[in-house]
């Protein structure tokens, strides 16, 4: 019975050795795909993210928070920066078009990018004309087809409000020059903090029984597809691709990117979140945008199982998002200028 009792937890440990070191070649080859883990460490996570002009502080993120909720700051008095970038929705609005002022449908069909993970972007905007999120956050809020108010009307209803007038001065200082540069550059700080970890990482930072079976078998095809050459580096996406949008009827809106046909690559962080796809929202399915891709990007056919199989390791990437608790916004003064929606 003995002899039989090791020889049975001979082939066990064997077959463990050959699992862990399978996923050892796995965890190799995602790395040399280009495939980086967001760091365990929140140390490191700070270093990544942060700017020592404009350092992160709790103060500067619940400000942040606040403005980036807060309606008053479009030209309607209704739209926010979560009404496109709903945190409790992936980020984004779930809608094809993003909707603004007026209840207008982005006039190029645009759909809305999700906000988590953004800071690890190369590039902002589709078209990439952003380089960072504080640049970024000016864009949406004096656009005509978003939020619809000019950089003076935000100020104004900012600093209308002695709530915010207080709450900039504990932030900045009591000599503080509450600008449109500032209030962006403050949502930014806030909208950096919205980082989501997933079990992927895990996978990538060593903990190699963070994915499944199936979920390891997605992983790898989608490296052996081509998939990591622009799905790649932390934010699986975030920087400029050639990307060739007038193919399968996927133009819808005009958008065709850069004049170079250039097009940012959507972040595959939290993707089962964030349909519809494409920078037009023009598919909801997860693996028919996996198959347009080979299609469009890759110039071959992802077959239907192969699909499902990277879409299984896509899902594993839906990640820990913070805790947002809803804030509570400084009430308007006599001085605040009304809501308009002309």
């Amino acid at each position: 019975m003995k002899k039989i009792s090791l020889a049975v937890a001979s082939i066990m440990f064997a077959g463990v050795s050959a699992f862990a070191a399978s996923d050892a070649v796995l965890l190799e080859k995602a790395t040399n795909s280009g495939l980086k883990a967001i760091p365990q460490s929140q140390l490191e996570v700070l270093k990544l993210v942060d700017d020592p002009k404009n350092p992160i502080t709790d103060a500067k993120v619940e400000l942040g928070k606040k403005l980036y909720f807060d309606p008053r700051l479009s030209k309607s008095g209704i739209i926010s920066c979560n009404t496109c970038h709903n945190l409790a929705m992936g980020g984004v609005d779930g809608v094809g078009a993003a909707v603004g002022h007026k209840w207008t449908p982005n006039p190029a069909h645009l759909n809305s990018p999700t906000v988590y993970n953004s800071v690890l972007n190369k590039a902002q905007f589709w078209d990439g004309r952003s380089p960072h999120l504080a640049d970024q956050a000016q864009g949406p809020m004096q656009a005509a087809p978003e939020m619809a108010a000019p950089a003076s009307l935000v100020v104004q209803r900012v600093t209308s409000m002695p709530g915010y007038v207080e709450e900039f001065k504990k932030t900045y200082g009591d000599d503080v020059k509450v600008t449109f540069a500032l209030i962006a550059d403050t949502i930014a700080i806030f909208e950096k903090t919205l980082i989501t970890p997933s079990r992927y990482d895990a996978f990538l930072n060593g903990k190699l029984n963070a994915l499944t079976d199936a979920e390891k078998e997605g992983l790898n095809i989608f490296i052996d597809k081509g998939c990591a050459s622009c799905h790649n580096d932390i934010g699986l996406g975030g920087t400029m691709m050639p990307f060739d949008a007038s193919k399968y009827d996927l133009n819808v809106g005009g958008f065709t990117g850069t004049k170079d046909g250039m097009v940012k690559t959507p972040t595959l962080r939290n993707v089962e979140e964030t349909a519809p796809y494409f920078h037009n929202g023009n598919v909801w399915s997860l693996n028919q945008a996996v198959k347009l891709m080979g299609d469009i990007q890759l110039g071959m056919k992802i077959s239907d199982a192969d699909a499902t199989k990277i879409s299984t390791f896509l899902k594993s990437l839906t990640g820990e998002k913070p805790e947002i608790k809803y804030p509570q916004l400084p009430v308007i003064s006599d001085k605040t200028p009304k809501p308009d929606m002309k």
